[in-house]
C-alpha cells in the first residue's frame, strides 16, 4: 500500500525536466475552473438567473458580505482581491477532493506565500492611509502607559506571526484530512470483503472533508479581512 504522505510529493508532470510541476498544474486548473464558471455564469446575466448565474451571484454576495461584516464599506475597493483569494483557495481545496488531483493548499510554501502577501499588503495599505500613526496599532488605546514596555513587544510579535498562523491553519487541515482519507481507502482495498467499515468511514470522511475545504477557504478570507480592518480602521 502506498504511503499516505506520497500524495503531497511535488513532482514533474512531463517526462523531461521542467519547472511545471503537479502543484503548478493544479493551480492552473483551479484558476481555469474559476474563470470558466464565472465567464459562463455572467456572460449574459438575466433578470431571472440561470442555475449557474445563481451560483456565481451567491458566491459574490457571500464574499461581499464577509467584507461588509468585518471591514465595512471602506473595504469594498478591495473586494476584487479578496474575492480572487477566496476563489483560489476554495477551488484548490475542492479540486483536491478529486481522486488523483493534487491539493496545492496542503503545501505550506503555497499557503505561507499567500499569507505573506496578505499581511504584507495590508501593512502597506495601513502605512499608506495613516502614515506613522499606523504603528499605534501596537500600542492599543486605553492601555496604561506603564505596561507599554511589555505590551508593545507582545503586539509586534503577534503581528509578525500572523503569516505563520494563517498559513499553517490551512495547510495542516488539508494535509491531515487527506492523509486520513488515503489511509482508510488503503484499508478498504487491503481488507477486501471485510473492508466495508473502512469504506463507510471513508465516505463519511469525504463529506466532512468537503465541508472543511469550504470552511477553510472561509476562515482564511475572514482572517484576511480582519487584518485589512486593522489596517484601515486601526483600533
Amino acid at each position: 500500500m502506498a504511503s499516505p504522505i506520497e500524495q503531497f510529493q511535488v513532482k514533474p508532470v512531463l517526462p523531461f525536466d521542467v519547472t511545471f510541476t503537479n502543484s503548478a498544474f493544479a493551480m492552473a486548473v483551479a484558476v481555469g475552473a474559476a474563470y470558466l464558471l464565472f465567464s459562463r455564469g455572467m456572460r449574459d446575466p438575466g433578470m431571472i438567473p440561470s442555475r449557474i448565474q445563481s451560483v456565481c451571484e451567491m458566491i459574490y454576495e457571500f464574499v461581499r458580505g464577509i467584507i461588509d461584516e468585518n471591514v465595512g464599506r471602506e473595504g469594498r475597493p478591495y473586494l476584487p482581491v479578496v474575492f480572487t483569494l477566496f476563489l483560489f483557495i476554495l477551488f484548490g481545496n475542492l479540486l483536491g477532493m478529486v481522486p488523483g488531483f493534487f491539493t496545492f493548499t496542503s503545501h505550506i510554501i503555497v499557503t505561507f506565500t499567500m499569507a505573506v502577501v496578505v499581511v504584507g499588503s495590508v501593512t502597506l495599505i495601513g502605512i499608506a492611509r495613516h502614515g506613522t500613526h499606523f504603528f499605534s496599532l501596537f500600542a492599543p488605546a486605553g492601555a496604561p502607559k506603564f505596561i507599554y514596555p511589555i505590551l508593545v513587544p507582545i503586539e509586534i510579535i503577534s503581528y509578525l506571526i500572523r503569516p505563520i498562523s494563517l498559513s499553517v491553519r490551512l495547510a495542516v487541515n488539508m494535509t491531515a484530512g487527506h492523509i486520513m482519507l488515503k489511509s482508510f481507502a488503503g484499508f478498504t482495498v487491503a481488507m477486501g470483503v471485510f473492508g466495508i467499515l473502512p469504506l463507510v468511514a471513508a465516505v463519511g470522511l469525504t463529506g466532512l472533508e468537503i465541508v472543511i475545504a469550504i470552511l477553510q477557504a472561509y476562515v482564511f478570507t475572514v482572517l484576511s479581512c480582519l487584518y485589512l480592518n486593522d489596517a484601515i480602521n486601526l483600533h
